[in-house]
This record gives C-alpha cells, sequence and structure tokens, in this order.
C-alpha cells in the first residue's frame, strides 16, 4: 500500500463532514442567508461525543451495535473506492459486488436498530428504508455494471478513474453519461437528500432516515452523523471516479482536482435541494425506478459498442 493510498484515505475519512458543510452554506446563499459555519458539522459531532446516551430499558445490544456496524460498513466500503488518483487499498476481482453488500450491511444494522426500540412510529422509517433501497440498490448495481463492461475490469480501482478514460472518448461515452446521471440519482436516494428525503425534516408523514434515528443520542448519534457524511463523501468519489477520470501525473495535482471535484458536487447538490422540493412519498419509487431503467440503458449501450 503506497503513501498516496493512505494518505488521500486518511483526508477522505476527515473531510467527508466538510461536504455536508458545504451544501448547507450553497443553500443559505441561494436563500440569501449566512448560513451555518463550514465546518459546522465538525462542532456538531464534537459537541456530541462529549454527551452522554441514554437507552431505553425496551431496546437490547441491538440498538447499541447499529451505529457502530453501520459505521464499519460504510468505512469498509470507501476503502474499496479509489480516491485522489490513487488505487484503492483493498482492491480486488468483483470487490464492486462486496461494495454494495457492505452498503447493505450497514442499512440492515440502521433499520434494525430502530425495529429493536419497539416504536411503531420508528418501524415506519425502517418500512419505507428498506422499501425505496429496493429501488435504489439495482440502479446502483446496474451503473457499476455499466462500469465494468466499459473497462474491462471487476474491481472498483479500474473501474474508476484512467479506467474509463478512453470510453469516454470512443462509443462508450453516452452509456457514461447515462450512468452518471443514474447514480447522482442513486446518491440523493441512498444519502436522505432532496427531492427524495429531507434531512431537516420534523414531519412525521414525510420523515424516512431521520425517523429511524430519533432514539439515538450523544456519541451514537454522532457515529451516525459521521457515516452518513462518510456515505455521502463515498458516493461522490464514485461519480468524480467517473466523471474526471484524467490524470495529470503530480500527486499533489490529481489530489487537489479531487478534493475540488468533490465540493463541486456538494455545490451540485446545494443547488438540486435550493431549486426542487421534495417531492410526494408515492412519487420516490418512481424517481428511483427512472435511475434503474437509465443505468439499464446503460448497460445495452454498453455491450452494444463493445
Amino acid at each position: 500500500m503506497s503513501v498516496e493510498t493512505v494518505s488521500f484515505q486518511a483526508c477522505a475519512f476527515a473531510l467527508a463532514p466538510l461536504m455536508l458543510g458545504v451544501i448547507n452554506k450553497t443553500k443559505a446563499a441561494f436563500a440569501g442567508r449566512t448560513g451555518a459555519p463550514l465546518l459546522q458539522p465538525y462542532h456538531d459531532l464534537w459537541k456530541l461525543l462529549q454527551k452522554g446516551a441514554v437507552y431505553s430499558t425496551t431496546t437490547s445490544w441491538v440498538f447499541r451495535a447499529g451505529p457502530l456496524v453501520g459505521l464499519t460498513g460504510v468505512a469498509a466500503a470507501m476503502l474499496l473506492v479509489p480516491v485522489g488518483g490513487a488505487e484503492a487499498p483493498v482492491a480486488f476481482q468483483g470487490d464492486f459486488i462486496l461494495f454494495a453488500g457492505l452498503l447493505a450491511l450497514a442499512r440492515f444494522w440502521t433499520v434494525v436498530a430502530a425495529l429493536d426500540t419497539g416504536s411503531s412510529f420508528e418501524g415506519m422509517g425502517a418500512s419505507r428504508e428498506v422499501t425505496l433501497s429496493s429501488f435504489a440498490e439495482p440502479a446502483l448495481l446496474l451503473g457499476l455494471l455499466v462500469l465494468a463492461i466499459v473497462s474491462g475490469s471487476l474491481s472498483l480501482t479500474h473501474m474508476l478513474g484512467p479506467g474509463v478514460a478512453a470510453p469516454w472518448r470512443g462509443a462508450s461515452g453516452p452509456a457514461l453519461a447515462i450512468v452518471v446521471v443514474a447514480l447522482f440519482l442513486v446518491l440523493l436516494a441512498e444519502n436522505a437528500r432532496i427531492p427524495v428525503d429531507d434531512p431537516n425534516t420534523h414531519l412525521e408523514l414525510t420523515m424516512i432516515h431521520e425517523v429511524m434515528v430519533l432514539d439515538h443520542s450523544g456519541p451514537d448519534f454522532a457515529c451516525i452523523l459521521y457515516t452518513s457524511a462518510l456515505k455521502l463523501f463515498l458516493f461522490a468519489a464514485l461519480l468524480v471516479g467517473i466523471i474526471i477520470p484524467f490524470r495529470t501525473g503530480s500527486v499533489v495535482a490529481d489530489g487537489a482536482v479531487f478534493l475540488a471535484s468533490v465540493l463541486g458536487i456538494a455545490v451540485a447538490i446545494g443547488i438540486v435541494e435550493s431549486s426542487l422540493a421534495r417531492v410526494r412519498m408515492t412519487q420516490v419509487p418512481h424517481i428511483l425506478i427512472g435511475a434503474g431503467v437509465l443505468a439499464a440503458v446503460g448497460v445495452i449501450l454498453a455491450l452494444a459498442v463493445r
């Protein structure tokens, strides 16, 4: 494992909450407000880590393990994604299947932790989460399949970055463009962003992700917030690996371009959330089905030009 790989991965884990700060700043700018400080997510995490956790007598070890297993799953998935032009710390043929499985594992433990409270309200959020995931996961896997086809590899290290540089210039360019759109929709859904979900909502009838973590507090809630930030960074890194596959040859320049691109995606998310309203719950599956259809079209196009 090279020094560049370790350094870029460490930066990814350290800078993940910064994306949330950029999104909030962008939304505040569109609303004509100053908004919270750019580093507010870090302050929130530090404040929560200094507090104590409160556990209901109806919960078991499953509730306490949920945030930790969720963070472990997303962190392990992050190790499979190349960051800043360097190879991923863990790479092997077929690792994109493990990548999707680790994200599913993190979601599963968040859901069972919510169910362990015995609250019908949190059970409602868990039901909505697994329902929407059944639409989002096929779109994600089909999008990754397109990358595997055009790059000729089953490892994320080669499916992203230089592995798709030549296909962009060839006949596979339209398929990759379609995958970018599909994965951006999956990013919004997987990270509970508008128009699929609203991370700041307090309306009972529209809550999805937030309702599942209402009973978590202190360090447990800090763990959940950091997991959400890391998952957002992870999906942004996927998109950057597809959109900007070229390398300058300089480690510092590649790292700077990667970070700027990730923050650019954060700005794009803020613009989307400032321009669109949250759609009705019954319309959310339509968005994810549309993402799945786009990814499927991408697969057909990628196979047609092989």
